[in-house]
C-alpha cells in the first residue's frame, strides 16, 4: 500500500506542471455530457427524498457550470486551446441538448417516468416533483449551457488547427508525462512506436492466415475485413427490433462465460452486470461500448453500454472479443474485484492505473480465446481485429503527438490498417486528441500480463496455476505495472 501511493504521489507531483493541459470539456467525456449522463444513468431516484436530491442537482448546474469557465478562462490564458474540431462537436453537441422544450430532455423524461414508480408517492407529490424538475431545467440547467455555449462560440476563432500536444506550452514534456501515466513504464514515444508497428505487423499476419483458410485471399487484411464487416450474415437489422437484439445477445455471451469462470478464477467479483445502451444524446462522441463498475455499495449493477447508433458498426464476430474486454472476465472483473477488497485503505479500492486496468482487459479478450469460447474462426478473427486496433493506437497516438501526424494521416493510417469502419475510426482518432498517451496503455500493459504470466509458467513448471495467477493479479486491485511485476516475481 505505501508502494502504490507512493507511485501514485509522485507521479501527481510530476504533473502539477501541467496541471491546465487538459479540456474538460471535449467531444468524448467532457462535462457538459457526463453530468448528464450521471443524473440519468447512476443517480438513484428510489425515493421522494432522492427524488429532491435530483432536483436540488439540476438547480446547481449553472454554479457547476460557473466554475467549470473560471478553469477554461484560465486554461486559454495559458495557451492551453482544444483542437478546433473540438470546439466545433461540442458546440453542435450542446446545441442538440437545449433545443428541446424543457418537459421533452432527457433530464426530465427520466425523471418523470421514474418518479412515477416510487411506491406510496402520490399522485399530486409526483405531479409536483415534475414541476419542480421542469422549472430547475429552465432556470438552471439551459442557462448554463446556453453560458457555455456563448463562450465556445467565441473560442472558435481561436481554435485554428488539430494539432496534437506539441502544439501547447511544454508540449513534448507534457507528452513525455502522459507516458509514463498511462504505461506506467519508462518507455519512449520512440519504443511505443516501433512496438506499434512491430505488433501490427505480427497480428496482421496471423489474420492473414486465417482469412485464406476460409477463402478470403483478395486485398489487404485491412480490406477483407471491412468487407467481411459489410456481409449481411454478421450484420443487425438497422431497427429497434435489431437494437433490441443487439443487447440480448451481448447478455447472453457474458452469461454463458460467466458460468465457466469458476475454473480460470479463485475470486469471483460478487457484483453483477447488466448490458444497457449509450444514452441517445451520447452517441455520436461515444466509444462502441464502455463500462462503468457498480456502486461500492453494491446497489448499482456494474453496468456495460452499448453504442447502438448504427447496429452496422456491430458486426457480430466483434461482439463476443468486446463483451470480454468490458464486461467478463475483463473490466467488470477487474473493477469489481477491486472495489471489494478488505483490509485494505480505501485507495487501494479506487485508485486506477490505466495500464493496468486496460492491459488486463485486452489480456481477458485472449483468456477467453484460450478458454474455447472463440473457436469460430471469424470470432477468432474479431479477437485479433481489436488486438490489431490497439496495435496501431501504439502507432497513432506516438504519431499524432510526438511525430506530428495530422488527424487525417492518423484517421488514414488506421483505415489502412484495422479494417474498421471510417465512423468508428473518426471517433477513436479524435479521441486520441484529447487523452494523449491514453490509448498506448492496452497494449502495454497485456505485453507485461503475458510476460509476467510466462515468466511464472517458466519458473513454477507443474506448480504453474493459471487460477492462482489470476488471484495474484487481480487480489492486490489496480496496480503500477512495475509493482505488478515485483508482487509476480
Amino acid at each position: 500500500s505505501y508502494d502504490v501511493l507512493d507511485w501514485f504521489l509522485t507521479s501527481e507531483v510530476e504533473g502539477i506542471p501541467f496541471a491546465w493541459h487538459d479540456y474538460p470539456v471535449n467531444q468524448l467525456d467532457g462535462v457538459q455530457n457526463n453530468l448528464p449522463e450521471f443524473m440519468v444513468t447512476q443517480h438513484p431516484l428510489d425515493s421522494e427524498q432522492r427524488a429532491e436530491y435530483y432536483i436540488a442537482r439540476l438547480g446547481q448546474f449553472d454554479t457547476k457550470f460557473g466554475q467549470l469557465l473560471e478553469g477554461l478562462r484560465l486554461r486559454e490564458s495559458k495557451g492551453i486551446i482544444p483542437p478546433r474540431f473540438v470546439v466545433e462537436k461540442v458546440l453542435a453537441e450542446m446545441r442538440g441538448f437545449v433545443t428541446t422544450p424543457p418537459r421533452e430532455n432527457i433530464l426530465y423524461t427520466h425523471f418523470a417516468q421514474t418518479v412515477d414508480d416510487i411506491d406510496a408517492l402520490p399522485p399530486a407529490r409526483a405531479e409536483d416533483l415534475e414541476a419542480q424538475a421542469s422549472a430547475a431545467i429552465e432556470a438552471s440547467v439551459y442557462p448554463a449551457y446556453h453560458t457555455l455555449i456563448a463562450y465556445f462560440e467565441e473560442l472558435l476563432s481561436k481554435a485554428t488547427d488539430n494539432h496534437g500536444v506539441w502544439a501547447l506550452p511544454q508540449g513534448d514534456a507534457y507528452y513525455d508525462h502522459r507516458l509514463q501515466v498511462s504505461t506506467t513504464t519508462d518507455m519512449t514515444a520512440d519504443e511505443i512506436h516501433d512496438l506499434g508497428l512491430a505488433e501490427v505487423e505480427r497480428i496482421q499476419g496471423e489474420m492473414d492466415a486465417i482469412l485464406r483458410d476460409q477463402g478470403i485471399s483478395e486485398g489487404t487484411v485491412a480490406e477483407r475485413m471491412l468487407a467481411l464487416g459489410r456481409e449481411p450474415r454478421f450484420l443487425y437489422p438497422d431497427t429497434q427490433a435489431g437494437r433490441d437484439e443487439i443487447i440480448a445477445d451481448f447478455q447472453r455471451i457474458i452469461d454463458e462465460i460467466n458460468a465457466e469462470m469458476g475454473d480460470w478464477f479463485v475470486t469471483l467479483p460478487e457484483g453483477s452486470v447488466e448490458v444497457v445502451p449509450v444514452p441517445e444524446f451520447r452517441q455520436d462522441g461515444a466509444p462502441a461500448a464502455y463500462y462503468f463498475p457498480p456502486s461500492l455499495d453494491g446497489s448499482r449493477p456494474g453496468r456495460f453500454f452499448v453504442n447502438l447508433r448504427d447496429p452496422a458498426e456491430m458486426p457480430r464476430f466483434r461482439m463476443r472479443t468486446l463483451a470480454y474486454h468490458e464486461a467478463v472476465p475483463g473490466h467488470h472483473f477487474q473493477s469489481t474485484i477491486q472495489s471489494e477488497l478488505t483490509g485494505v485503505p480505501q485507495f487501494r479500492r479506487v485508485l486506477p492505473f490505466t495500464a493496468y486496468g486496460e492491459g488486463w482487459g485486452l489480456y481477458a479478450e485472449r483468456l477467453a480465446w484460450e478458454a474455447g469460447f472463440q473457436e469460430d474462426p471469424y470470432d477468432n478473427l474479431g479477437r485479433l481485429q481489436d488486438e490489431l486496433f490497439r496495435a496501431v493506437r501504439l502507432v497513432v497516438d506516438t504519431g499524432i503527438h510526438r511525430k506530428r501526424w495530422s488527424r487525417e494521416q492518423a484517421i488514414d493510417y488506421m483505415l489502412d490498417n484495422t479494417g474498421i469502419a471510417e465512423t468508428d475510426v473518426v471517433v477513436e482518432i479524435e479521441r486520441y486528441f484529447v487523452l494523449p498517451g491514453q490509448a498506448t496503455a492496452y497494449k502495454v500493459g497485456m505485453i507485461k500480463l503475458l510476460e509476467l504470466r510466462e515468466r511464472a509458467r517458466a519458473a513454477l513448471g507443474d506448480a504453474f496455476d493459471i487460477r492462482q495467477f489470476h488471484e495474484l493479479v487481480l487480489g492486490n486491485g489496480d496496480l503500477p505495472l512495475t509493482l505488478l511485476e515485483e508482487q509476480v516475481d
